[in-house]
């Protein structure tokens, strides 16, 4: 058996952020990683990074040994990205063409394996390229401040460059949840996304379990894709789609005695056996359940996260990513309360209460489109902000820690709109 390399500088051990993602892609200890030196006696090189712009301050890691992979991880979807990182990576992968010379202002980080060990046995990049046919593959990966609630991500390019796909990394209860259900989603959506109005998804390439991790490869989305204005308007025929399945649309059901209100319910008693809030969110539900229990509407898929960086077009389609927050059998019209809450939270830096607030002037602008009368659309409203206070315990409970602006900020704007 092959001892195990010693790590005092291991990158591994750091506590920032190019610790935490090293740790998630090569978790298995037999791997050695080393900046700016030689592998250990005894061990084999099998990659190359270009650590950009140090180990203290990383951003991002980018292969050596192939300049258009190299050039390709820093430039692809770029218009995508925001101008100032935008920017960066035009910059960076400008050197990148040039290869290992480019990139030689930065440190080096060299990957190597025990000899006589196969690198498939011990590196996730070999075991995605078996799993994707067997065509050597070469990742990259930005790097963030560590958040239990992230997954590290791996850019996969051929060596000519071409992207293969997204591998996203589950490596707690919280991210292993969201990987897996994004899996589970576009596995289900593979049969609807030529329907009409409906956005098209990546496709699920892969899904496998690694080193006690969850990871599932997502399809490259289109070279030409743009993303939508963060003012763009809402796409309420792609709604609408998403909700149907791209089929036509279902009777109304009163939300008493719906899947919905069943979830909520058995989900706010967990919460409540686990303390932090969950009693106001067991009654946070029974309010819900009791000022609109019989109120009729549609109920229906969702996207779960739709937001406009989260949307782009191409060939005259939407396209549409991001879907680990899916989820059948809620109330239709969460995606558009769901979009307006998020631009309000996310891109204005509003409170939780303002948000609300734009959750109602949203769908009172644009509800009736998706058929929702007035007390369909206070439902609709009420209904999502207990639906977003238990992803947020959700989330905390599997280890992600709870998000500072929301709870228990929506648990008081909740009880406030039950008592007014």
């Amino acid at each position: 058996m092959t001892a195990q390399v010693d790590a005092t500088a291991d990158p591994r051990s750091r506590t920032d952020g190019l610790g935490w993602v090293s740790r998630a892609v090569f978790p298995d200890r037999r791997v050695a990683l080393t900046v700016g030196g030689d592998p250990p006696a005894g061990h084999r090189a099998v990659a190359h990074y270009a650590v950009v712009p140090s180990p203290a301050r990383a951003r991002f890691l980018v292969p050596l040994g192939a300049p258009r992979a190299a050039a390709a991880s820093l430039l692809a979807y770029n218009a995508l990205r925001p101008p100032k990182v935008r920017a960066l990576r035009a910059a960076v992968g400008g050197l990148a063409r040039f290869g290992a010379v480019g990139l030689a202002p930065f440190p080096t980080l060299t990957v190597s394996v025990p000899a006589g060990v196969p690198a498939a046995e011990v590196l996730l990049t070999e075991r995605l390229a078996d799993a994707l046919g067997g065509t050597p593959l070469l990742a990259a990966f930005g790097v963030r401040p560590p958040d239990p609630n992230h997954k590290p991500t791996l850019q996969l390019f051929g060596a000519d460059g071409r992207p293969r796909g997204y591998a996203k990394i589950g490596w707690n209860d919280a991210t292993r949840a969201l990987v897996t259900a994004e899996a589970a989603a576009l596995r289900a959506l593979a049969t609807v996304a030529g329907a009409a109005d409906h956005p098209v998804p990546p496709g699920l390439l892969a899904e496998l379990t690694w080193a006690d991790q969850v990871v599932a490869v997502i399809e490259p989305l289109p070279p030409a894709v743009r993303g939508v204005p963060v003012d763009d308007q809402p796409r309420i025929a792609a709604l609408l789609a998403v909700a149907r399945r791209g089929g036509p649309a279902t009777p109304l059901r009163p939300l008493a005695g719906s899947a919905f209100l069943a979830r909520v319910t058995a989900q706010a008693q967990r919460a409540a056996d686990g303390g932090a809030g969950g009693a106001r969110a067991v009654d946070a539900v029974q309010a819900l359940a009791r000022q609109h229990g019989g109120t009729e509407l549609e109920f229906g898929h969702w996207h779960g996260d739709w937001v406009p960086w989260n949307l782009g077009e191409h060939a005259g389609r939407l396209v549409a990513w991001d879907w680990e927050h899916s989820g059948p059998d809620v109330p239709v019209g969460f995606d558009l309360a769901h979009d307006a809450f998020q631009r309000a939270l996310v891109l204005r830096g509003d409170p939780a209460v303002v948000a609300a607030d734009a959750v109602d002037a949203y769908l009172d602008r644009h509800g009736d489109r998706l058929g929702l009368g007035p007390a369909q659309r206070r439902l609709v409203a009420d209904g999502y902000l207990v639906e977003m206070w238990l992803r947020t315990w959700r989330l905390a409970d599997a280890g992600a820690g709870w998000n500072a602006a929301l709870h228990p900020a929506l648990l008081d704007v909740i009880e406030k709109r039950h008592s007014g």
